[in-house]
């Protein structure tokens, strides 16, 4: 039974990556860009969405593209969530969708962030951007994961814990088999 856990949670995470994350921002995308409008449309007069474009005052374009959705920080999540053994299936869900949940929030408030100190004209936008881009969605991610960790009371480490339970079960059958062959 562990050895089909584990084959069937990494078989998934393999399954979730093909082709290129494709699942992550078919979900995502919408799930950013429409809470984004909504904010938009309340704290900013004149915005226009086309597309994954918002054109602001008709003088700023924010064109949403796939790193701004960040789908390979949500797969970086359910790597985490479903490399983790001994989970019940109702436990996984909730933490996987508290886990998405989070991200998106603090993903949509950076790009709104983002969006304000653009429109202000601030000098200081391609020096944050940079930082939020290189090291933000992995901030978070960390964030989210230590978060994930103290609230589920997760006690075992991801991947980690599957490739030393799945050794302990080849030592056990070496030993059943050695054992049957005396």
């Amino acid at each position: 039974m562990k050895i089909q856990s584990i084959f069937f949670r990494y078989l998934i995470l393999i399954l979730a990556a093909i082709p290129n994350l494709f699942i992550f921002y078919f979900i995502f995308t919408p799930l950013t860009i429409y809470p984004l409008f909504g904010l938009f449309k309340i704290f900013l007069k004149d915005v226009v969405l086309i597309n994954n474009n918002f054109f602001i005052s008709k003088i700023f374009v924010i064109n949403i593209i796939k790193a701004c959705v960040a789908g390979s920080a949500y797969y970086l999540l359910f790597i985490l969530n479903l490399s983790v053994p001994k989970i019940s299936f109702k436990k996984r869900f909730k933490m996987i969708l508290f886990s998405f949940s989070l991200f998106l929030i603090l993903n949509i408030l950076r790009i709104f962030i983002l969006t304000l100190i653009v429109i202000s004209n601030s000098s200081a936008f391609e020096l944050i951007h940079k930082m939020l881009w290189y090291s933000g969605a992995t901030i978070f991610v960390v964030f989210i994961w230590f978060l994930e960790v103290k609230f589920f009371k997760i006690k075992s480490i991801p991947v980690y814990s599957d490739i030393k339970s799945f050794f302990k079960l080849i030592k056990k059958t070496n030993k059943t088999k050695t054992h049957k062959k005396n």
